[in-house]
Formats: structure tokens, sequence, C-alpha cells
């Protein structure tokens, strides 16, 4: 891959921040957390528990896909990317980008939610996220890592499984 884009996706707990950050650590590349390019309207609404709606979404998407298309370096995006159609407007702007979905169930992400602190993410919304989750298709070459295991584990295995080279050289 040059200059590859990994876009982590999955559902809000599901670990996107923490193990794009790790991996984006570990191999030296750039990170970049879809969540800083929200409107602050989007921001105010998951704030007030309102979901966010496909009109919500697309000045969102096309910001994303902007910063995407301007990127030169390797870089790490976690970005929840729940729809196929929202998938495509980023595979639209950089088709070479590899998706990692972190799948895990209902209970194991609640859990994770009702544990965090500091993010503005309300346990309240899962709901609506796990109704708007359409999981990749297998014609969207995704990288399906499960995320019972530990951060340190999930980031290994994405590393293994996708042939990357570690900074550190493990």
């Amino acid at each position: 891959m040059r200059n590859p884009i990994l876009v982590v996706m999955g559902v809000a707990g599901s670990g996107k921040t923490t193990i794009g950050a790790m991996l984006a650590g570990r191999l030296g590349w750039t990170y970049v957390d879809a969540d800083d390019f929200h409107p602050p309207s989007n921001v105010e609404k998951m704030h007030a528990s309102i979901p966010l709606t496909d009109d919500d979404r697309w000045p969102w998407l096309q910001a994303i896909a902007d910063w995407m298309r301007r990127q030169t370096d390797p870089a790490v995006v976690t970005c929840s990317a729940l729809k196929r159609k929202y998938r495509d407007v980023l595979r639209e702007a950089r088709p070479d980008l590899k998706l990692i979905y972190l799948d895990g169930s209902r209970e194991l992400i609640e859990k994770r939610m009702v544990a965090r602190h500091g993010h503005f993410f309300p346990k309240e919304l899962l709901d609506s996220q796990f109704r708007d989750l359409e999981p990749p298709g297998p014609d969207e070459d995704a990288l399906i890592v499960p995320i019972d295991g530990s951060p340190e584990q999930v980031v290994q295995e994405i590393i293994n499984r996708l042939g990357l080279q570690p900074r550190d050289g493990g």
C-alpha cells in the first residue's frame, strides 16, 4: 500500500479512538479522529442525545473525504462509517483506503461505554448506532477484527493481518 489510509470503523464504544491512536502510534503514521470534523450543530445534537440524520452526516463525511483527498502521508482515521453509503463517500475520495471494522457485541460495548468518562457520546444513543449499523459486506474487503481482547491485542492483530511493519520493528 502506497501512503495508505486505514479507516477504523464501528459503533460508538467499540474502541475506535483507542485502537486508531495506538495503531497510528505503533506504525508512526498520522492519526485523525473523524469526530473532530463534526460541525458544532452535530456535537450539540449528540450531547442532547438526539441521533444524527443522514442530512446531518453528509457535510461531516464530505469534510473527512476532502481531508483524505489531500492526505499524502500514511494515516489512520477513526470514523463510525456505520452505513455502506457513508463508506462509499470515503472510498470515492480514496479508493485505496482499507476498512478495519471493530466488531463487538452490544453488551460488551455498552459495558465499555458505562465505564468511560469525558466523551460527548451518551450511551443512550447506542441503540441508534446498532440500528444504523450495516456491517461491511464481502465486496468491501474490510478487515473484521473482534474487540474482546485488550487494545494491545487488537492492534497487534491488525498489524499482523495487514502485514504492516511497526515503527518499533515489533
